[in-house]
């Protein structure tokens, strides 16, 4: 019992040093095209073009790729982006009629705030005719329109320039929603394999 586990020591302790003494070879292309075999590693203008990591006896155990280029990052970056979009895509749609649910519905919040700034800006409107009427009346009249009423027409001005803006601003959203909808069912379509 006890020459057998002197045995097993000592094969262990013959076998660390083997493992210990493991080589590595790493092989790379240098600028001139020729394969170089090295002990000493990759010089560093050469890792990003990769290499190979070799055993002792020439095997390859390890192959480091080369790095991408500028164009081939960008691409790969993109894809990932893409990736991630039809994921979430798929996450949030079933089918492309869901694609034309959600549009629907995000038009018809958007209607819903157009007609509240249009009622806002008939509102403001009418307000703004009945001061400009009563300051006509008063230079008519001969009297002098007061301060305060050709602010609160100038005032009344400003919202309205405002709310026309708002208007336009929710229009090209409309045009902006239905666009990118449109990209999503499409997508949808080709994650689905529908036509």
């Amino acid at each position: 019992m006890r020459l057998r586990k002197l045995i097993g020591v000592s094969i262990f302790a013959l076998g660390v040093p083997f493992c210990a003494q493991a080589v590595e070879y790493y092989r790379y292309v240098d600028d001139n095209g020729i394969t170089v075999i090295s002990r000493q590693g990759v010089p560093p203008n050469y890792i990003g073009k990769g290499y190979d990591v070799l055993n002792e006896r020439g095997r390859v155990i390890r192959t480091v790729p080369r790095a991408p280029t500028a164009e081939e990052h960008q691409r790969m970056q993109e894809a990932k982006q893409q990736e991630q979009y039809d994921r979430h895509l798929l996450r949030l749609y079933s089918t492309p009629e869901d694609v034309e649910r959600a549009r629907d519905r995000k038009l018809v919040e958007i209607d819903g705030l157009i007609a509240l700034v249009r009622g806002n800006l008939h509102s403001v409107t009418s307000n703004k005719a009945q001061l400009l009427s009563k300051a006509a009346n008063m230079e008519r009249s001969g009297k002098k329109v007061p301060e305060d009423v050709l602010q609160e027409i100038d005032k009344h001005e400003t919202t309205e320039t405002k709310y026309l803006r708002d208007i336009e601003q929710y229009t090209e959203q409309k045009a902006d929603i239905e666009r990118d909808f449109a990209q999503d069912k499409q997508r949808i379509m080709q994650l689905l394999g529908k036509k």
